[in-house]
């Protein structure tokens, strides 16, 4: 069997303004652990482009884990699904989802998931429309769902809110949870 790096490694192609010392400029990042009740281990690391209006999500959990894109000026966003092999977009709801303001702060905080209520959620129903052309949402989201199947989103209102089983959750640990729930074709 073929290992986890050999099949979902991906590359943000996106050069930042960088100082004398070689670091980026305009960045910041913010990195979370959890000790998962089933004992494994996800991390997450959030990746802050202020100029761009873009945070860059990856969560390390092996074969389930995801990377994801927030567009804030585009508003949209896209979820790359490993174990799944496809990918996910779906509009944003500015209201709804973090500010880039809150997850530079979010980094600033130790979370302990005992001690905190749980966060906000959005859930989404993946649609059967698949995406043509993942270039026309931008460089970024373009290069996270190039050469896998990607598949449009809606945003779910009302009591299904609060059925997530069987939905793959997408969010920011502690943070702001998102539920992409339904069956991607083809997987």
């Amino acid at each position: 069997a073929m290992g986890f790096n050999q099949h979902c490694s991906i590359q943000i192609d996106r050069q930042l303004p960088r100082d004398s010392a070689g670091f980026p400029l305009l960045s910041e990042s913010v990195n979370e652990n959890n000790q998962g009740n089933d004992g494994g281990n996800s991390h997450q690391n959030v990746n802050i482009n202020n100029q761009d209006h873009i945070a860059n999500i990856n969560s390390y959990n092996g074969w389930k884990g995801w990377a994801a894109v927030w567009d804030y000026s585009k508003e949209l966003f896209a979820t790359r699904l490993f174990n799944k092999r496809a990918c996910i977009v779906a509009k944003m709801n500015k209201d709804a989802f973090p500010s880039l303001e809150k997850l530079s702060k979010f980094k600033d905080q130790k979370v302990r998931a005992k001690d905190t209520p749980p966060p906000p959620f959005l859930r989404f129903s993946i649609t059967k429309t698949r995406v043509r052309n993942v270039a026309q949402f931008g460089r970024s989201i373009g290069n996270l769902c190039k050469g896998v199947p990607t598949y449009y989103a809606q945003q779910d209102q009302g009591a299904l809110l609060f059925e997530s089983q069987g939905c793959i959750d997408a969010g920011i640990l502690g943070l702001f949870g998102i539920y992409l729930c339904g069956n991607i074709s083809g997987c």
